[in-house]
């Protein structure tokens, strides 16, 4: 092996804050990095493994043989490998052999820090770096005002494995076609950013993407990092943001990843009460560890720095904040203060946040957490996780339980689709009607929907009506904006075919005009986490199953009337209570013929009598269309 210093790449590299747990840049050194060394070039690597006896660079360049390269350990107990092979580089497969110190154990590892995967379900490391010459600068430059939290923020979450598959070959699309076919069609679609569930390297396609062994590597399903590169590209320059689906609460057991990586539980809790999650067969990282703390930030900064992700959305937070999650009594121990909060966790959100707001402060990073902890989107200053956005499950599991059921048992259950104001506010809540609505026996959306098919279909554009009006963000799972009827099948293409039939090909255009209507109307985003920009008309018309509502944005003029009709019966008359002078243009409705309605519309301006109503000094008499919304500008 031609050796170098152990010092020679780690010259500007501070140990202290590795050891600290402080380094939010480990990408920079660790893992293997095309160089030159004294006019020879070649791969220096770098792996942490403090447990170990010796670590061997092996690969196809050396026949897998053990031995022939060692890496030196460092002088200063940092548990830091590493060394430099001449004469090989971009393409190379390698992985780490290991002899621990425990019992002299053996594991044959990927790189950690590997910025390119083999096609599982071979896996190896592969040398690479790429010059990507990024043309998305002036997304970056003005991104801040896409991703503020008074903009727009209209997500299309997608499964690129299963968008659309290349029907000849039987193949995924890869991230070129993506880059053409994906972004059109979101752009056509009017929504203002992509979430990608887990594209980082995973071994197993139906874990899709949630069980990650390849942290700082874009899924080799798809093509190369630096194709990945250009999809985000392309993004950008249509002014479509992208939200990278991020797991940092726990990783597979497979031979090849982090687990007893050098013999011992370096990235995941020692303890099984805190180390192995019991719902996924998987390992929990250990948040308490200094070094592994780093490895995840950086993670994080990495594909905010390398890649030019817009947010991430991090994945099962409450199974990372709670000692007892999915766990019986006996199954957990409290924490030092005798509570069931995880504060390890909790400070390692905490800093993960401040970090990428700090240096990246026109991002977001927007937490799955299915709980009542406080403060998940409150800064950290304030005594919050910081997070930017919670997704809202509550509103998620009361609105799909209260459309599922007949109109006419709705009656006496008006406070399920009206309870999520009492809360609306005390987050920056993102309504999610995600992929974990659609699978294992749940039904797809549409397929929730009570009556015949016209019912159907009414009360699917209502049900999102009433979403894209309703205060916060909105995610909306692949396949629902066309009304696909069949559960989400992850090893097969959405139904596409489907646009064929009119009712699919009217609920898309449906689908594309409520996009355009969010997005043109400052009244639905500019204030959708204050309660200044909410205000009842009525909420206790339980006889009727009417809700009424006033959306606000920053100026008066750009205030909207909604008014939803929650049953088959069309209202003539219907009065609502208005507290100005003045009148109201339709200026939406979900039940227009053009979208598969009836055509029960307000044709001409209604102006406002002073009769007072609804605790209103004025109000108006409208037509309300069955099983439709109807928005309204209120001049």
């Amino acid at each position: 092996m031609a050796k170098v210093q152990p010092h020679s790449f780690f010259t500007d590299f501070d140990i202290n804050l590795f050891k600290a747990g402080k380094h939010y840049r480990l990408y920079e050194k660790f893992g293997s990095h095309i160089t030159t060394i004294n006019g020879i070039e070649g791969t220096y690597f770098a792996v942490w493994a403090p447990s170990a006896k010796s670590v061997s660079v092996i690969g196809d360049f050396n026949y897998w043989t053990e031995g022939e390269y060692e890496l030196n350990v460092r002088w200063d107990e940092s548990g830091i490998w590493e060394g430099f092979i001449p004469l090989i580089g971009k393409g190379t497969l390698y992985k780490y052999k290991i002899t621990s110190n425990n019992n002299d154990i053996k594991t044959e590892k990927a790189d950690p820090y590997a910025r390119r995967c083999e096609h599982p379900p071979k896996t190896a490391s592969i040398i690479w770096d790429d010059s990507y010459s990024w043309k998305d600068s002036k997304w970056m430059k003005t991104r801040k005002k896409h991703n503020a939290l008074d903009a727009p923020y209209s997500v299309y979450e997608v499964h690129l494995g299963s968008w659309k598959r290349q029907v000849e070959e039987d193949r995924f699309l890869s991230y070129f076609e993506l880059a053409d076919q994906l972004v059109t069609y979101v752009k056509d679609m009017n929504f203002t950013h992509v979430e990608l569930m887990p594209v980082m390297e995973y071994p197993y396609d139906p874990s899709w993407g949630y069980q990650l062994t390849g942290y700082f590597a874009p899924s080799s399903r798809f093509g190369y990092p630096e194709e990945f590169k250009y999809l985000v590209d392309k993004l950008h320059q249509n002014n479509i943001g992208i939200i990278l689906d991020w797991v940092p609460s726990h990783f597979p057991e497979d031979a090849h990843g982090l687990g007893f990586f050098d013999g011992s539980n370096l990235y995941e809790h020692p303890d099984p009460k805190k180390g192995y999650h019991q719902d996924w067969k998987s390992l929990i990282f250990n948040y308490g560890r200094n070094e592994v703390k780093s490895f995840l930030i950086s993670n994080a900064v990495f594909w905010m720095e390398q890649y030019h992700a817009d947010a991430l959305r991090v994945d099962a937070v409450a199974s990372m904040l709670f000692l007892d999650y999915s766990r019986e009594e006996g199954e957990w121990e409290p924490n030092i203060y005798g509570g069931r909060e995880n504060l390890e966790a909790v400070a390692f959100l905490k800093e993960l946040n401040e970090e990428i707001y700090s240096s990246f402060p026109d991002t977001q990073t927007i937490a799955e957490e299915s709980t009542a902890f406080p403060g998940v989107s409150k800064p950290v200053f304030l005594g919050g996780l910081g997070f930017g956005m919670k997704w809202m499950m509550g509103w998620m599991h009361d609105t799909l339980e209260y459309f599922s059921k007949d109109p006419i048992y709705r009656t006496h259950h008006q406070n399920d689709i009206t309870f999520s104001l009492a809360y609306a506010f005390t987050e920056n809540f993102m309504l999610p009607l995600s992929h974990d609505e659609v699978v294992y026996g749940k039904k797809s959306i549409l397929g929730r929907m009570p009556g015949d098919e016209w019912q159907r279909f009414a009360n699917l554009r209502l049900l999102y009506g009433y979403m894209f009006t309703h205060p916060g963000t909105k995610l909306t799972f692949m396949g629902a904006e066309f009304a696909q009827s069949n559960e989400w099948d992850f090893e097969n293409s959405l139904d596409w075919n489907f646009l064929e039939y009119k009712s699919h090909s009217e609920f898309q255009n449906y689908f594309k005009a409520l996009n355009g209507l969010y997005k043109t109307t400052p009244a639905l985003y500019e204030k959708a986490f204050n309660h200044e920009g909410f205000e009842w008309i009525s909420h206790d018309d339980n006889k009727n199953c009417v809700i009424s509502y006033i959306r606000k944005g920053k100026s008066n003029k750009d205030h909207v009337v909604v008014v939803c009709n929650m049953t088959p019966n069309i209202k003539e008359h219907y009065k609502i209570g208005i507290p100005n002078k003045g009148k109201l243009i339709e200026i939406f409705n979900s039940d227009a013929k053009a979208f598969g309605g009836s055509g029960i519309e307000n044709k001409e301006e209604i102006y406002t009598e002073k009769q007072p109503w609804n605790g209103k000094d004025f109000s108006v008499n409208i037509k309300l269309p069955p099983l439709g919304i109807t928005v309204f500008k209120l001049k």
